[in-house]
């Protein structure tokens, strides 16, 4: 059943329209700099996550795994993060926790040089669901060893459980697990499209987690993923579909989290000036996933083509604000639209 809906989650947002209605991002402004003073050729895109320097900052977000399709998606993405010195997630590791068969799908990352992995686990599967057991310390080193993983990404989906027809929708105890696993493993606490509101971060500050992805409102809606999975004219088709855009926008997330932790921006980063946004907005790192997805089925070639435009991109944005370095371009103003602004204020 794993291997199928990976699969099916897939295929869904390659050939379906699945994003939530809007990109945040594009209510969020960087300012033009008419005298930059800045060689673009000297433009320095190296910065650290976690410790780790990378060559820009970006990292490509838990995609795959866990279907022999997605071993290969995995192969590729690795082979060009590692030629390009960007980080890399894997999907979520259940299936190949579950299943020893459908490890090597995502250990298939360990061939290559990739300067910063991230494993990948499910908040809802640290708590009992349905009669099964709660996965333990054990189970997340073994993720981890499973991809040689430098941090551990716990994500929170319980927006795609609740319209999943065959979801854990246990979320009681969870906050503690993810406490208690943090206190034994670097735990990166990771959102899947809804973001974080600040009474979560509020919450999550006095743990030991080393870092939050903030997975906001505006990109891949995994409530619409699973209303295409539902059938016509269901219940869940309906629900899916009803809370497609249910979720903090990941600006209004980002904002809330920036200082207090280290972030990564997830959610509706599309290219390289929304990964500047993201930086100028407090972000270590900008995360994409969708937009690297079709890139990841056909070759490593191809994803490196994907990296090498992203980071154009960012490289043109740093030189037209007059950044030369990530560090400098921390420092820029950002123009936010006033309902990004009312969200922030009313929803704190």
């Amino acid at each position: 059943m794993i291997q199928e809906r990976k699969s099916d989650h897939v295929d869904i947002v390659l050939g379906r329209d699945v994003c939530a209605s809007e990109n945040w991002w594009d209510r969020c402004w960087l300012v033009h700099e008419a005298l930059p003073e800045v060689h673009m050729d000297e433009v320095d895109t190296r910065t650290t996550l976690f410790g780790t320097e990378l060559s820009m900052p970006l990292v490509i977000v838990a995609i795959t795994g866990g279907y022999p399709r997605g071993g290969k998606m995995n192969r590729n993405l690795a082979e060009a993060a590692a030629e390009a010195g960007v980080a890399l997630g894997v999907g979520s590791q259940r299936a190949g926790l579950e299943d020893p068969r459908l490890a090597g799908t995502y250990s298939v990352v360990k061939e290559f040089d990739v300067p910063l992995v991230i494993g990948n686990i499910g908040a809802p599967q640290l708590v009992p669901q349905a009669g099964r057991p709660a996965y333990g310390v054990e189970d997340a080193r073994r993720a981890m060893e499973m991809v040689d993983a430098d941090v551990l990404a716990v994500h929170l989906n319980f927006l795609q459980e609740a319209v999943q027809g065959e979801g854990d929708r246990n979320a009681v105890g969870c906050f503690d697990a993810v406490r208690s696993l943090a206190g034994e493993l670097p735990v990166v606490v990771k959102e899947t499209g809804a973001g974080f509101s600040a009474s979560t971060l509020d919450r999550l500050v006095d743990t030991e987690i080393v870092g939050i992805d903030i997975g906001g409102l505006g990109g891949t809606s995994f409530s619409a993923v699973e209303a295409h999975r539902a059938p016509d004219g269901s219940v869940l088709r309906r629900c899916g579909m009803a809370f497609r855009d249910w979720g903090v926008p990941t600006p209004v997330s980002l904002a809330f989290a920036a200082g207090r932790f280290e972030c990564i921006a997830t959610g509706g980063v599309r290219n390289g000036i929304d990964a500047a946004k993201a930086i100028v907005m407090g972000a270590r790192s900008a995360g994409m996933a969708a937009a690297l997805l079709r890139a990841a089925t056909e070759s490593a070639d191809a994803v490196m083509a994907e990296l090498q435009a992203i980071r154009r991109e960012l490289v043109t944005a740093m030189f037209l604000t007059g950044s030369p370095s990530v560090d400098a371009l921390k420092r820029k103003p950002v123009v936010l639209d006033p309902l990004v602004e009312h969200w922030m204020e009313r929803s704190r």
